[in-house]
């Protein structure tokens, strides 16, 4: 009997803890038995007005906004990007987002609520529509634009501007060439060329910094630095930081490995290094589509620019959508010239008379926030707004 009572005492037990996890893993999906998310999930397309990623940050007149209105409402943005404009009103109509932060045309407003910069709401939203009328003011887009553009100007980077170059006499680009010479060969170029790169990135400026975050002679994202064993108290250093971008620099030329010319594929680690790898493989695609050869820069290069046009960014075989590819194709056309005219002056001894532009990237150039690029999730959970 007394056995048999023990068992029954652990049986009891277990029984008991088994219902305590399977009642903490009910509770867990939204935070609170009420489902209320911290998210406010937007519906876009991609696009300079819309949405994009630039250096590893989300941008696009129409985030920044919806972004300005989660922090109003105490939450986090969370982007759920669409193929079109029927794509966003099915999502919104399944409860599969919050608001349509595009603005819209009248067309597609029958059932639902039109707020704010011509945002839409499902009309039974009611709650979140009032919320956004009582927040919005016509002035605040305006103000969203001005802080974009300077945003995008070579006005957010603090940096100074040093001399192109030494000493051509004495073979000297910068006090910084002892460095290049030695991580230039983990980095796979020469150590002109990484002198080049780092003259466009920062004028050898060690305290260069954006409003991006990218930190150093080289613009190193401080998640980037994460990822490469950069540690962060360490990024505004010479030698770390470009040690860290030679091995940067491998990295982007390894994932290139299908492109057989190696000096064809410096051109594509250089445009990664500044635009991201899946900008630089979503041109490659187009290339390829479009009767060009997807492994010659001079073919790829003209899709970069050309993912600047809603033709191309919304092209089936395009995966990351608009790209700023003016930025991306100045920045390798500019190192390129930059190391030729750095090569000439070094086997002459004479000093370098640039034509080279002043470098205009505004928010560094590394390519994203990790070599990783993210990709947008799709929204599951129902609308939180939605009154039954």
């Amino acid at each position: 009997m007394r056995l048999t009572s023990e068992i029954l005492v652990i049986l009891l037990t277990l029984c008991a803890c088994t219902s305590h996890v399977k009642k903490e893993a009910y509770e867990a999906p939204w935070g609170d038995e009420s489902g209320e998310s911290d998210e406010l999930i937007m519906l876009t397309i991609y696009g300079p007005e819309t949405y994009y990623e630039y250096h590893g940050r989300d941008m696009g007149t129409n985030y920044m906004l919806c972004e300005q209105l989660a922090e109003h409402l105490g939450k986090s943005v969370r982007i759920d990007v669409c193929k079109d404009t029927a794509d966003m009103i099915q999502r919104l109509s399944a409860d599969e987002g919050d608001v349509i932060a595009v603005p819209m045309s009248k067309k597609y407003q029958k059932g639902f609520t039109v707020v704010a910069n011509n945002w839409v709401v499902n009309e039974k939203s009611g709650e979140l529509a009032d919320k956004i009328r009582s927040w919005y003011n016509p002035k605040m887009l305006a103000e969203v634009k001005q802080r974009q553009q300077y945003q995008l100007s070579v006005a957010s980077v603090t940096r100074r501007v040093f001399p192109v170059m030494l000493s051509a006499g004495k073979g000297q680009i910068s006090q910084y060439d002892a460095y290049f010479r030695k991580y230039a060969p983990m980095a796979l170029v020469d150590w002109v060329l990484l002198a080049s790169q780092c003259y466009q990135e920062s004028c050898f400026d060690t305290k260069a910094h954006s409003w991006a975050g990218a930190c150093g002679l080289m613009q190193i994202m401080p998640a980037t630095a994460d990822h490469l064993g950069l540690p962060r108290e360490q990024l505004f250093q010479p030698e770390p930081n470009i040690a860290a971008a030679a091995r940067y620099m491998r990295e982007l030329q390894m994932a290139f490995q299908d492109i057989n010319n190696p000096k064809e594929r410096l051109h594509f680690a250089l445009a990664a290094y500044n635009g991201g790898t899946n900008h630089v493989r979503d041109a490659m695609a187009l290339a390829g589509k479009y009767g060009g050869v997807a492994q010659r820069w001079a073919d790829v290069r003209r899709y970069i620019l050309l993912l600047q046009e809603p033709r191309y960014y919304n092209d089936p075989v395009v995966k990351s959508g608009y790209m700023r590819g003016t930025e991306t194709a100045s920045y390798v056309d500019q190192i390129m010239q930059r190391h030729e005219q750095y090569r000439r002056a070094l086997a002459t001894g004479t000093k370098v008379v640039s034509a080279v532009k002043t470098p205009q990237s505004s928010a560094g150039s590394d390519g994203a926030i990790s070599p990783i690029e993210a990709t947008p999730h799709r929204a599951t959970k129902k609308n939180k707004w939605r009154k039954e």
